[in-house]
């Protein structure tokens, strides 16, 4: 139980970190015209002002703690049933491909709750509102999505149920091998920059890993990742794309193998800091656990 709390005290903190920079990733993914990363921000901020790169984040605050509480939980909760299962102890220490499988399963679960919810916040992000350059609080544009909430219920009625899985197997492909390389290099690195004679790292090992692991997580995720929001973005009535394949091919033939990595640099540096706040919010609250029920 103490690593579903502390996994979702650590999403929460993580969020507030990364999500503009996640905004803007999105765009960048699923819309043409922007010429990079800065362009991208410039644009965002001149339009549509601060709130353009917090589009969705009541949906993802609101959410982001069970899920991230589901992926801690479950990766831990897969970890000790592995070792009892393997060495007859769930105390024993881990094996990389425990580690590796056990993240594989987190993501998979992690899925299940997370699709309908990054659905509303993908296209919450990419709906686009403009401002009068006299009265910058004077909307022009009335958006199609009032919030999260009538976001599902608009996909719901226009594409039915499963309009809120849109690229769900694609989220599916990105998250199992991404949660299974963040904790297994997580756990490779905290052990690296432990002191000598110290199963624990200090705080600033615990940063540097956390770090790393999330940029190691986004470098595989990332490619599956721009599949996945085009995928999502891609409307019923008109679709663009027909599943995970055609996706991937049209995109690459219209914009080359380089569009699967849009957004690599802007993801890697979202991670960093992102994660080093999870995981340091995460250990500690594990430590703090274990203190008072001591």
């Amino acid at each position: 139980m103490s690593d579903f709390i502390a996994g979702a005290i650590g999403g929460a903190f993580g969020i507030m970190v990364g999500y503009p920079l996640d905004t803007v990733k999105v765009r960048i993914q699923t819309q043409k015209n922007y010429k990079g990363m800065w362009h991208c921000i410039y644009t965002t901020y001149k339009m549509e002002k601060m709130s353009g790169f917090f589009r969705g984040l009541s949906m993802s605050m609101s959410t982001v703690s069970i899920c991230s509480s589901i992926s801690f939980g479950t990766y831990k909760s897969c970890l000790h049933a592995l070792c009892k299962l393997r060495y007859g102890s769930a105390e024993v220490k881990p094996s990389n491909l425990d580690i590796f499988l056990s993240g594989y399963a987190a993501g998979a679960v992690r899925v299940l709750v997370t699709s309908p919810t990054d659905m509303a916040k993908v296209r919450l992000q990419t709906q686009m509102q403009s401002y009068s350059a006299v009265a910058s609080s004077c909307l022009l544009s009335k958006p199609k999505y009032q919030g999260p909430v009538h976001c599902l219920r608009m996909v719901v009625q226009e594409e039915g149920f499963l309009g809120l899985y849109r690229g769900c197997l694609a989220l599916m492909f990105r998250d199992c091998l991404s949660f299974a390389t963040y904790f297994l290099s997580y756990a490779v690195l905290r052990e690296w920059l432990a002191p000598a004679g110290q199963s624990k790292p200090e705080t600033l090992g615990v940063l540097l890993s956390g770090g790393f692991a999330g940029m190691l997580a986004w470098t595989v995720a990332t490619p599956m990742d721009v599949i996945k929001s085009r995928l999502q973005v891609n409307g019923a009535s008109i679709p663009k794309y027909r599943g995970v394949i055609h996706c991937i091919t049209t995109s690459v033939r219209q914009e080359g193998v380089k569009v699967l990595f849009k957004g690599l640099g802007l993801n890697c540096l979202r991670a960093f800091p992102v994660n080093m706040v999870v995981f340091l919010t995460y250990e500690s609250i594990l430590t703090l656990t274990k203190q008072l029920s001591i």
